[in-house]
């Protein structure tokens, strides 16, 4: 019995013993293991302030073979021709050479009207400067901007021909915007500095505004005052400064309604030169003002580190 009781001893101190060797190497084992074990830690990498400027802005893709297969895009289209043949109506009241400051003032309740009027179905640019920045800040699509400009120009186009209804239904001679048909010899960079600064204000002020497009009215507040803006500076520049007669546009789209071109000259060249002269005042610098308004806005946006 004695045999057998010392073997059973034996047995539990060896498995007591066996349960402590475990144990001690369980124990070891995270101080051996413990070396082993990486840290990673977390660097951080100071971005540029321009990282993303060029960055695709809209969603989706559109191409010339899928953007005619949205039936919103024609919604789209629309308002923008109903938008700017109303604003069209508007800028020939706004005009300082037709009603000076306290014109453009009133009819600013009517560029909210038209922004709001067309802001659910329409992407709100009514004019050309204002979707060629959109483009180039890669806001909407080339074939988008393409052609909004295309129903911005027909949409300036039938706004003119119906001012134009009224005022032969009454008698009167067909419109005739002094001033606009020619350049006064030697003001070109006086009026281009005018469009290209108006420009650059109704582009910025527009920018800026699409950050509140979730409020329409806010929206539409907004992008109306950069435009009494833009014209009350035009004013006070070309007709106190200048000396221009307030010979400016800013929107390309209604400026080609507005006779800038010339009829007639000595030959061909003549015309020709005069036609060049007057696309590049009132289309081509107006349209890089688009470019550097937005563009400035972007890159205030990145240096305030602004979402």
């Amino acid at each position: 019995m004695a045999t057998k009781k010392s073997k059973s001893s034996n047995k539990s101190q060896k498995t007591t013993s066996t349960k402590s060797k475990t144990a001690t190497k369980t124990a070891v084992k995270p101080e051996l293991e413990a070396p082993k074990t990486k840290t990673v830690e977390k660097t951080t990498t100071n971005k540029s302030c321009l990282s993303g400027f060029f960055a695709r802005k809209y969603e989706g893709k559109e191409s010339i073979l899928t953007i005619f297969k949205n039936p919103k895009f024609y919604g789209s289209l629309l308002g923008e021709l109903i938008g700017t043949l109303l604003l069209t109506l508007v800028i020939f009241a706004i005009l300082p050479f037709q009603g000076g400051v306290y014109n453009i003032i009133n009819n600013v309740f009517a560029v909210i009207a038209i922004l709001v009027a067309v802001y659910a179905f329409s992407g709100s640019c009514l004019n050309p400067l204002v979707a060629v920045g959109m483009m180039a800040s890669r806001r909407i699509s080339v074939i988008r901007g393409v052609m909004y400009i295309i129903a911005e120009i027909i949409g300036a186009w039938l706004g003119w021909m119906i001012l134009n209804g009224f005022h032969l239904a009454g008698g009167e001679t067909a419109i005739d915007i002094p001033g606009m048909a020619e350049v006064v010899e030697g003001k070109f960079w006086p009026i281009v500095m005018v469009e290209l600064l108006g420009s650059i204000i109704i582009a910025f002020v527009f920018a800026r505004a699409l950050k509140y497009k979730r409020s329409v009215f806010t929206f539409a507040v907004v992008v109306a005052g950069g435009i009494a803006l833009a014209y009350l500076v035009g004013y006070v520049a070309s007709a106190g400064f200048l000396g221009v007669s307030g010979n400016f546009v800013m929107n390309p789209a209604v400026a080609l309604m507005l006779q800038i071109f010339p009829t007639a000259g000595e030959n061909f060249g003549e015309i020709l030169g005069g036609i060049c002269q007057a696309l590049s005042i009132y289309a081509l610098f107006p349209m890089v003002g688009g470019v550097i308004g937005f563009y400035l806005s972007d890159f205030t946006s990145k240096l305030s580190s602004e979402e």
